[in-house]
């Protein structure tokens, strides 16, 4: 079958992928879509250490194709969104309804896949950028068949880490501020769900201009070009004078970190969500929290993803959220090279892969 992988020097699109029969506790989906995140990117350019060779992909959905022994939630023929939290469901943080913060979720990857006799590891437990692909059961979450295959996708990753650190994490209130340090996939999720949550002022920051319409569009009352000459704190002072109640960094670069520190109000959250390299470090005067501010991270939106992955789903059916208007092209799984340059080109705000 077909796949992406990536061997520690390039990614390359394969045809003789094998995956093995799901296990207890397993699900065995035929992937129909796989959204191509920057998280895939860090992995290829070495943000992320991750083993090779491995079969990237993380954010998916496709039909269910068979299921191994104790899982009955779904059955052959479902309609699954994929979630990349491989949580074991009985451990304290599981009881506590954290899943992002299972151990078992952060572990070693598995290796389902297997490719000219030797073993290849899973992506995020789920390598969603392959014809089929092997999960743990809770990793598949049933959604409405009339779904389309590319916007179901981008449910499990773009959509749950933007609009979930909204509204788990930070917990936005009708009424805040917010401003959103980059308006890619994640940070146009963070938009709308800061739409969905009531908030009054909504700025999107980026240094790409182009990227106003879409920011507008998913939530965005402001738009401030970062690469202008006024600097992002100035432009963004200019519209919140006493700062913002949020402030979500969603780019991954340190400086941004500072950035998103500094542009708040008293009692305001700076919510960190991209991803820079392991050892990136980001300073700040810590005299700026006294005033009762937070730093916050966040893992995966903290979500609880069979019930707000099913939540956001049902959402999009009734017209609340964006789904269709965040997959801006769709390519061939063949085309990966092609996705990848239009992404790093600021060109999608989200592409997707087909296995059709």
């Amino acid at each position: 079958m077909r796949g992406v992988i990536f061997d520690g020097e390039r990614a390359q699109v394969v045809d003789d992928l094998v995956v093995r029969a799901p296990g207890p506790g397993e699900v065995l989906v035929a992937v129909s879509a796989a959204g191509l995140c920057h998280s895939d990117l860090s992995v290829i350019d070495g943000t992320i250490p991750y083993p090779v060779p491995a079969v990237l992909g993380h954010e998916g959905a496709g039909v269910v194709e068979e299921v191994g022994s104790g899982v009955t939630h779904v059955a052959r023929g479902d309609h699954v969104a994929l979630s990349t939290l491989a949580n074991c469901g009985a451990c304290a943080e599981c009881d506590r309804g954290r899943p992002t913060m299972c151990r078992r979720s952060i572990g070693m990857p598995g290796r389902p896949f297997a490719r000219r006799g030797g073993k290849l590891y899973q992506f995020a437990s789920s390598s969603a950028f392959a014809e089929r692909t092997v999960v743990e059961a809770v990793q598949a979450v049933r959604i409405p068949a009339d779904v389309p295959p590319a916007s179901a996708a981008v449910i499990g990753c773009a959509v749950v880490t933007g609009v979930g650190a909204v509204l788990n994490r930070a917990r936005v209130r009708q009424g805040d501020s917010v401003v959103v340090i980059g308006a890619g996939g994640v940070g146009l999720n963070v938009l709308q769900g800061a739409r969905v949550a009531g908030a009054s002022v909504v700025i999107a920051v980026d240094a790409n201009p182009g990227k106003e319409r879409a920011a507008r569009q998913f939530g965005a009352t402001h738009f401030v070009d970062a690469s202008g000459p006024d600097g992002i704190r100035a432009a963004v002072r200019a519209i919140l004078p006493s700062g913002a109640d949020h402030a979500f960094e969603c780019v991954g670069d340190a400086g941004l970190v500072r950035e998103a520190v500094g542009l708040l109000d008293r009692h305001g959250q700076a919510v960190l969500l991209g991803v820079p390299p392991a050892t990136a470090e980001a300073s700040f005067p810590v005299s700026s929290l006294y005033l009762d501010k937070s730093i916050l991270g966040c893992r995966y939106g903290s979500s609880r993803p069979q019930h707000d992955i099913a939540l956001y789903a049902r959402m999009y059916a009734e017209g609340r959220l964006l789904l269709d208007e965040l997959v801006t092209a769709a390519y061939p799984v063949e085309d990966f090279a092609k996705a990848v340059d239009d992404t790093l080109g600021g060109q999608v705000a989200r592409a997707v892969l087909t296995f059709t």
